[in-house]
């Protein structure tokens, strides 16, 4: 909350972007007056373009321009030769170019205008898409103009670049995450209603998106490493990133295409397991609205944190100098706070899923626990999430929250890889690499067994690390039997993710690479692949974690029961039929061959685990 509170009243996100003129006045909103800086506070609602006065003479001096820079509200277009055209465009077209406290009708009798007004000849300029700057037309101007621009774009931080790229591809991102969320919401719908020629075509476009995506990124990465007119560090960095891009595409299709090969011999069973999964939701309707709220909910705490963290970025102190101008000092220590706003990404984002599990599994237990299968408990979604908000948050946090410990050495591995990679040091990097990869497993491990760990907490309410323990005890007792049919359900559903992703990533690529200029888009690019990852995720992990609550229920059923009258099975016959066939059970296994309960018998509670 120090964090947030401190950024929001020392940042000023639109800087990056909208640009401020010399006497500290941000273009295009209106401003808060700085002392001493007799210029400031004015109203620039209209005013959206930054002018320099000497446009074609502009010179760096410790990394500031020095010319003197205004915002107005168009740029002119034709060339003005004298004061007198100045006043003109002036009066014709509302935009004053030379200093504010110059009326518009002291132009031409005013003896210090020209030093108030811009160097003449004024050549015609047009507003540059990306930083709201009035760049001149003329040749000769343009490349000094250039030229100047590249150096100080060059010299910007790496996280001010990243947040000008943010800010400048913000309609393009927020389009990119809609249709995420429309490729999600069909795929929920789809696997609810799934078949046989659904699976095949869900696969054959994961295959097509993978190897279209990995081809596009090759031939964006060809074609900018190969342009002459690369010079600025931000199109530089696009390059590196896109062959990072690309390789990590293609090692992900070739490890996908091999394991469809392996498994495609048991799509039949995945059929069976979601007609049964879409049966439970079909008792529980409102699971599937379920994800709406959540994305909502990731919505508004995405906006708030890029909000925050642009705000960081921006944060600095105005001092004002010679003139009554105003420049900005950037303050120290905002790296250290970027990390920890970093952490709260992870956290916050894995507890808000973590909340939606705990919902879902609280509602399939109701469920199945249910003695009447033909009449279902009323409001079971409502129900889990009251009982989670009133006892459980605490296990959803503390799940969360070590989810989020193991991303941090995954975070510090890969930055250290960064710069072990200019070095060239293969035995440190061949390291890195191992590292990194064993703690994606451990995480991947950690998220498992944190869902079933959820589950447990739902069926007996006890603490998370009781109901992890338990959980563990019983995924390792029956993992012969479930493993392989939860892995080929687990694979179809991260296909369906990987379809989603393959997808809005590509309408990103297409959408980024028409506005390369100044852009560094390959790290809104990155986001909006994250973004749209965590909303398949959100979506689909109503089947996943469905499915896994079944199981895990059925588990325990099986453990709690015996299938005799005293004690029947709470599990109906389609998801017994379906366990015994998937695993080819012998007759040795007795309880398996024992009668499930009826829907209109009665019988005992299931017991908590010990």
């Amino acid at each position: 909350m120090f964090i947030t509170g401190y950024a929001m009243m020392a940042g000023a996100a639109e800087r990056l972007v909208l640009g401020y003129d010399s006497f500290g006045n941000i273009c295009g909103r209106k401003n808060t007056p700085v002392k001493g800086a007799p210029l400031s506070g004015q109203d620039m609602t209209n005013k959206k373009y930054v002018f320099f006065l000497n446009s074609c003479s502009l010179e760096m001096q410790s990394l500031k321009i020095s010319s003197l820079s205004l915002c107005v509200s168009s740029c002119p277009q034709e060339q003005l030769n004298s004061l007198e055209d100045l006043q003109s465009f002036a009066r014709n077209n509302g935009s004053c170019l030379c200093v504010y406290n110059l009326n518009i009708s002291s132009y031409t009798l005013d003896p210090k205008a020209a030093e108030l007004c811009p160097t003449l000849p004024v050549p015609p300029s047009k507003s540059f898409p990306l930083f709201n700057r009035c760049v001149p037309q003329n040749p000769e101007c343009y490349s000094k103009y250039a030229s100047v621009l590249i150096s100080t774009v060059n010299e910007m931080d790496v996280v001010h670049r990243i947040l000008s790229g943010i800010l400048a591809g913000r309609d393009t991102v927020i389009g990119l995450s809609v249709l995420a969320l429309a490729f999600s919401f069909i795929l929920v719908l789809a696997f609810r209603f799934i078949r046989t020629l659904l699976v095949h075509t869900l696969i054959a476009l994961v295959v097509f998106g993978l190897l279209f995506v990995s081809g596009v990124l090759w031939w964006l990465y060809y074609d900018y490493r190969n342009d002459p007119s690369t010079e600025l560090e931000t199109e530089k960095e696009n390059v590196k990133f896109l062959l990072g891009y690309a390789i990590f595409s293609t090692i992900v299709t070739v490890v996908l295409l091999c394991l469809i090969l392996v498994l495609r011999k048991r799509l039949q069973f995945t059929v069976q397991l979601f007609r049964i999964v879409g049966k439970i939701i079909g008792r529980i309707p409102f699971l599937l609205f379920q994800p709406l709220w959540t994305f909502l909910i990731l919505i508004v705490f995405w906006i708030f944190w890029v909000a925050v963290l642009l705000s960081l970025g921006t944060a600095g102190t105005a001092e004002t100098t010679s003139g009554g101008q105003v420049e900005y000092r950037a303050l120290s220590g905002i790296c250290y706070m970027a990390w920890y706003h970093f952490i709260g990404l992870i956290w916050t984002s894995e507890f808000i899923l973590a909340c939606q599990q705990m919902t879902i599994a609280g509602a399939v237990v109701t469920c199945y626990f249910n003695r009447n299968k033909n009449s279902p408990p009323p409001h079971p979604v409502l129900s889990s999430i009251s009982v989670l908000f009133c006892y459980h948050l605490g296990t959803a946090i503390k799940g969360s929250f070590l989810i989020a410990i193991l991303r941090i050495p995954r975070i510090v591995l890969l930055y250290l890889y960064t710069i072990l990679k200019q070095k060239e040091s293969a035995c440190a990097k061949c390291l890195f690499k191992c590292c990194f990869c064993w703690f994606w497993c451990l995480e991947s491990c950690l998220r498992y067994f944190n869902q079933h760990a959820y589950t447990t907490t739902a069926i007996n309410g006890t603490n998370f690390c009781t109901s992890a323990k338990d959980a563990v005890f019983i995924l390792v007792k029956n993992s012969a039997k479930f493993a392989s049919i939860s892995c080929f359900g687990d694979f179809i559903l991260f296909l369906g993710k990987v379809f989603v992703v393959c997808f809005t990533v590509f309408g990103g690529l297409m959408a980024f690479n028409y506005h390369r200029e100044l852009q560094a888009w390959v790290v809104p690019l990155l986001l909006i692949g994250f973004f749209a990852y965590v909303m398949s995720h959100s979506f689909l992990s109503v089947f996943e974690v469905t499915a896994d609550a079944m199981f895990l229920c059925f588990a325990i059923d099986m453990e709690t029961n015996d299938g005799s009258a005293e004690k029947p099975y709470f599990v109906d016959q389609e998801l017994l039929t379906f366990v015994s066939q998937s695993n080819k059970l012998t007759g040795g296994q007795k309880h398996r061959s024992r009668r499930p309960f009826q829907d209109n018998e009665g019988g005992t509670e299931l017991q908590p685990m010990v």
